[in-house]
């Protein structure tokens, strides 16, 4: 979710104003001479099935003495639908853990593209990601990187899934 909503002040700005670094391309032929307003609704948080509430790695006190990826246990708490339920995976990874969870829910999410930008204290994630069908981007923002993540791909899913 976003958590920029008082719109008014950058009501009639474009987005590329806002944003100083460049959107990824592909996004920013589609963003261009959109207003900040239009790119929040086109590609922000959106209504759809899939919410993600509390997230964590569960194995955070574990030493990290050896070299190389490691294997992380990840637990969330997924609502699709009015169905809601506490999901785990052990990934390399926030991002390949959710796409697991989300996978043994029958929600196909693949990431084709994946941009974080930093805009102050915040991170900003544009993703795109298909389903097998179609494709399309999303984006979130939060001061945490990973939750930053996590939330476009949960907007992205949704738009997915209500396109």
């Amino acid at each position: 979710m976003i958590t920029h909503t008082n719109t008014a002040p950058w009501a009639d700005t474009h987005f590329a104003d806002i944003c100083r670094s460049p959107l990824p391309r592909g996004l920013r032929e589609q963003a261009r001479g959109m207003s900040w307003d239009g790119f929040l609704a086109a590609f922000g948080h959106s209504a759809g099935p899939l919410r993600l509430g509390q997230w964590e790695c569960t194995d955070v006190a574990r030493p990290s003495s050896r070299l190389g990826p490691q294997v992380r246990n990840y637990q969330a708490t997924l609502a699709v639908g009015d169905r809601i339920t506490m999901s785990r995976a052990s990934a390399s990874g926030p991002i390949a853990a959710l796409t697991a969870m989300l996978y043994e829910r029958g929600i196909a999410l693949e990431m084709l593209n994946f941009h974080q930008l930093q805009m102050g204290r915040d991170t900003v994630t544009f993703i795109r990601g298909t389903d097998g069908v179609g494709d399309q981007w999303a984006m979130a923002w939060a001061e945490d990187a990973t939750q930053s993540a996590l939330r476009a791909m949960v907007a992205c899913a949704n738009r997915l899934t209500t396109r």
